[in-house]
């Protein structure tokens, strides 16, 4: 079951997010964070699946700051535009938007944040600036998280879970280095030596199902542990 709600930043912003619930009781909530294209269809089906396994999950639509409704595809225009509206996130104000997500579903429920691509960075900073916005996420996912190289410094409040494929050109070897490098004993990484950027999305090119498979399984178990366990 699922439908379209409305949250509230702490600065007054109002945006719409998708709320997939699970068959019977919960077994912990998700923030579930997009790409740079929108709350769209692959978005909303990796949140009913999370919610088929048990849990409930909220997407909050980030674009809502600059435009509303947006759901872009992968190629062509569509591309363009969503670089457009990536220009324009900034971490502070997405921090925001996830947080009121967070504050929607947290109620009773074990609370963490699963992220891609832009949503695997921010995931990533929910979990070490979150807590200063009143977010306190008992475990954050993040897949290919482009840019962590410049925050990989941050310690998480959290325990983190990171997916990189091994032939992402769009994030470099050197920002999978960066957080290893932190030998943080509560982050642990992932990499897919023959996946590429978007490796867990079956509507780009890019889509690699044994890696994504591998992923879910164990994203899935990160989540029981720290959320159903």
């Amino acid at each position: 079951m699922s439908e379209w709600v409305r949250v509230k930043a702490a600065d007054g912003h109002e945006l719409s997010a998708y709320l997939a619930k699970p068959e019977g009781a919960a077994r912990g909530a998700l923030v579930l964070v997009q790409e740079i294209f929108g709350v769209n269809g692959h978005i909303r089906g990796v949140a009913d699946g999370f919610a088929k396994e048990g849990y409930l999950v909220v997407a909050p639509a980030l674009f809502d700051r600059f435009e509303r409704g947006v759901e872009l595809k992968y190629e062509g225009a569509d591309m363009q535009r969503a670089f457009g509206f990536y220009q324009q996130l900034k971490p502070e104000t997405t921090l925001l938007d996830v947080s009121a997500a967070f504050q929607y579903v947290q109620g009773g429920h074990k609370t963490g944040v699963v992220g891609y691509c832009y949503g695997g960075f921010t995931s990533w900073i929910s979990a070490t600036r979150g807590p200063a916005t009143g977010m306190h996420a008992v475990c954050a996912v993040g897949y290919y998280p482009g840019g962590i190289g410049s925050v990989a410094a941050e310690r998480p409040a959290c325990p983190v879970l990171l997916h990189f494929g091994g032939r992402d050109t769009h994030i470099g070897a050197e920002q999978v280095d960066a957080v290893r490098r932190q030998s943080y004993p509560d982050v642990t990484v992932f990499l897919y030596p023959e996946a590429e950027h978007g490796f867990n999305c079956d509507e780009r090119s890019s889509f690699n199902a044994a890696a994504a498979q591998l992923a879910r399984e164990r994203t899935l178990e990160f989540l029981n542990k720290h959320l159903a366990g």
